[in-house]
């Protein structure tokens, strides 16, 4: 396989999962402001924060309010990770890799493109917005699920779900990360309703309300969520469900090009210090400062990955 090949399946499907993120931690964001009462321009900031998209949001906008957060998240142009710039990115690459991908990925993919361009034609309220949310993660999964249904576990298999589970570890640990360290009002709050009810909205956010509770009935606390979302293998967007991922596609990499790569032990060492780790001994070191080096961890190890392209082929 071509390095550009590589490139191309990494970032498609880094992108369609970097869309469909957005509209999680964007709900997630509208979800927790409903619970305030005041300080709104708070949340809406937070929101923002947590995308990593505050300094071009502030180079346009001088109010941070449900408008134009909303706007700049789901489809201002002049933003390259907007919903909207994001699947056109996912778009090209798929188009870059068309050859690579069966009928039912590309297609799916150029749907998802068509209907969400439709959906995002014009401003989007509070009102719809919840609607427009739920369509972005609808026709993201059909992408994904077109992957899963219809393609070889080969390479190609491989690579584009490095690019989902990279993007997507990332993304829960910002959503985490933001909610135990930008949204909770004060350390007062800890263990209060209000953060309780904050640490539900970011279950659902990532689509584990349910799932939670089949584990733990009616038990609820920042700890155990907290451990669902960071350590438990069965749980699709923790932390640690996506590292199992990433090092099987980057074990399976290994096997079919006969070569280990730098990028291989930077992903074993992160899932070695993540089964080294407890949730206790995690919120013991600071659970923002562990998330923290998690994210510049996964940054490193996502450049490694890109940098390796060019041995594959």
């Amino acid at each position: 396989m071509l390095g550009k090949t590589a490139g191309g399946l990494f970032w498609m499907f880094r992108y369609l999962e970097r869309a469909e993120n957005t509209a999680r931690l964007l709900e997630a964001g509208w979800r927790i402001a409903l619970t305030r009462s005041s300080n709104s321009e708070s949340e809406w900031k937070s929101i923002v924060t947590t995308a990593g998209m505050n300094i071009g949001f502030e180079a346009k906008h001088d109010t941070y309010n449900a408008a134009n957060v909303i706007n700049y998240l789901l489809r201002d142009k002049e933003n390259p990770s907007s919903v909207m710039e994001t699947l056109n990115q996912a778009r090209a690459n798929a188009r870059l890799v068309r050859t690579a991908l069966s009928s039912e990925v590309w297609e799916a993919t150029n749907e998802c493109w068509m209907a969400i361009k439709d959906e995002l034609a014009r401003p989007v309220s509070e009102r719809n917005l919840h609607d427009v949310l739920a369509a972005i993660r609808y026709r993201t999964s059909v992408v994904r699920g077109a992957l899963h249904g219809t393609m070889l576990r080969n390479d190609i298999f491989s690579f584009s779900q490095l690019g989902t589970f990279i993007e997507r570890a990332d993304n829960t640990a910002r959503i985490l990360d933001v909610k135990y360290y930008v949204l909770l009002p004060s350390a007062a709050y800890v263990g209060s309703n209000v953060d309780n009810a904050q640490w539900e909205v970011i279950l659902r956010s990532v689509s584990a309300e349910l799932s939670f509770r089949w584990l733990h009935g009616g038990t609820v606390s920042p700890m155990m969520i907290a451990d669902f979302l960071i350590l438990d293998r069965r749980m699709p967007r923790s932390l640690a469900f996506c590292y199992q991922e990433i090092d099987e596609c980057l074990k399976q990499l290994q096997e079919e090009y006969g070569t280990r790569q730098p990028c291989r032990d930077k992903a074993d060492a992160i899932c070695a210090r993540m089964r080294g780790h407890s949730i206790e001994g995690i919120f013991q070191e600071g659970l923002h400062e562990f998330l923290g080096e998690f994210i510049k961890s996964t940054t490193g190890l996502a450049s490694a990955i890109e940098e390796n392209f060019r041995y594959y082929g």
